[in-house]
């Protein structure tokens, strides 16, 4: 085997073993949200279980017993619905003998040009569990001073708004059924259903290794040049 060939082997190994990786880490990816899919929707089949001591897991449709703090409201996210822009009410509900419960209660677009209902006393809120994101380098400064959070981040939203320690997750509230489309905050009407993707990804990526494989055979077997075309001596 020629200098060349040899050339081309060892740079392919390494960028095949890349793809290859790629592509078994979507088929992962696979899995896993297809489990989270069967979760979502097995949660959203039973009815709301009543929220006890314990953390639920992500995604449980619970229930919570208690009174909105309504001066105590900050905004959560940014999220364009139609051309309007808007974020996610975000509430405390104080609930006897246990930690605050920080609810997200829906849409409410930034300018508002009808009201948002606030109910007063005991309330019960269903909804579905939602886990606090991870902060890493490149997550958005929040704005405490104004409310404005843009990381569900329980314990750092908590002490913002001057509430005691409050439960290590949130609820996002589910409206009623026969609740208006136009009632403000908009509440989630089911729950969510991430995209999948990754079977596509991993067969692109998977693709790409049968083909650099291909060229790199169809490399190899190429007769080499013997000089054929050079003037007779």
């Amino acid at each position: 085997m020629t200098l060349r060939r040899w050339a081309l082997v060892l740079l392919a190994l390494p960028l095949l073993a890349v793809l290859l990786g790629l592509g078994t880490w979507q088929v992962r990816r696979l899995h896993w949200k297809t489990d989270l899919l069967a979760t979502i929707a097995a949660a959203e089949a039973r009815p709301a279980q009543p929220l006890g001591t314990a953390v639920p897991p992500p995604y449980a449709k619970v229930s919570a017993t208690g009174r909105f703090d309504h001066a105590q409201e900050a905004l959560l996210g940014l999220e364009v619905r139609g051309t309007t822009m808007g974020a996610h009410l975000l509430t405390p509900l104080l609930r006897p003998g246990a930690p605050p419960l920080l609810v997200d209660r829906g849409w409410v677009p930034a300018e508002r040009s009808q009201g948002i209902a606030r109910p007063e006393g005991q309330v019960t809120v269903t909804g579905y569990v939602r886990a606090p994101d991870e902060r890493d380098w490149n997550s958005p400064r929040d704005d405490p001073a104004g409310r404005r959070f843009y990381l569900f981040d329980p314990a750092a939203i908590g002490a913002a708004l001057g509430l005691p320690p409050p439960a290590p997750f949130g609820l996002v509230a589910l409206a009623p059924p026969g609740t208006p489309p136009d009632l403000l905050p908009a509440a989630a009407r089911s729950l969510p259903r991430p995209n999948n993707p990754h079977l596509g990804y991993a067969i692109t990526w998977y693709g790409l290794a049968a083909a650099l494989v291909g060229v790199t055979i169809a490399f190899l077997l190429r007769r080499p040049d013997t000089g054929a075309g050079q003037p007779p001596a």
